[in-house]
């Protein structure tokens, strides 16, 4: 049985955690608080699920997610994380983060400096366009009419091939947006953002193209 590393027990982390479990994944859940206070997160998402730290969940997972805001000096476990594949789920709001200059000028995404924060893992944006709840009641069967599709960016084929499994697991179409260096495409106020709600994946590729450079 696969298991997922989940680093972050907000709306994001918890969802997948739901998605990834019914589609017979087992979860190790972290959060920044401490594994006790996820006792009724676990209680709500079964036996498949247990609490860790972080460096806990990021070594127990074959694949991790990390669904916490990039803080400017890391805060992730590098080491636990060294070798795997890393789902970053994180969106730039400066209303939050505060303002970091190279992403403010366009010199480097969010996402490459998630990447160069984690030198020795394959980061892979991916689940930063669909709002949370969306994630386990949007999906359907690979072939609808109407699928969603939603993005991933990556330097690495490799990351953006297990994003795609898990998407259709999921119930999406993917669009790969690679490399980092273009994830901004799908960044919050462009096109592929604002029809998060209804874009087919021909009409995602259309909007990441019609996206306007920072």
């Amino acid at each position: 049985m696969t298991t997922i590393g989940i680093i972050g027990a907000g709306e994001v982390g918890s969802q997948i955690a739901r998605a990834a479990i019914a589609n017979g994944y087992d979860v190790v859940i972290a959060n920044s608080r401490g594994p006790e206070t996820l006792a009724d997160l676990i209680g709500r998402l079964g036996p498949s699920a247990r609490a860790a730290t972080a460096a806990g969940a990021a070594a127990a997972g074959e694949f991790v997610v990390v669904a916490v805001p990039l803080a400017v000096v890391n805060n992730m476990p590098v080491d636990q994380l060294a070798g795997k594949i890393v789902l970053d789920t994180n969106n730039y709001m400066v209303w939050r983060d505060g303002n970091i200059p190279v992403i403010d000028s366009g010199e480097k995404t969010v996402h490459e400096l998630r990447q160069e924060q984690l030198p020795t893992s394959k980061v892979v944006k991916a689940f930063t366009h669909i709002q949370a709840p969306r994630i386990t009641t949007a999906g359907k069967p690979a072939g609808t009419p109407g699928r969603l599709a939603l993005s991933a960016s990556s330097d690495f084929s490799e990351a953006v091939d297990l994003v795609t499994r898990l998407y259709d697991q999921f119930g999406f179409d993917t669009v790969d947006n690679s490399p980092l260096r273009e994830s901004w495409r799908s960044g919050p106020g462009q096109p592929a953002w604002v029809a998060h709600e209804s874009q087919t994946r021909a009409e995602l590729i259309a909007n990441l193209a019609d996206a306007l450079a920072p």
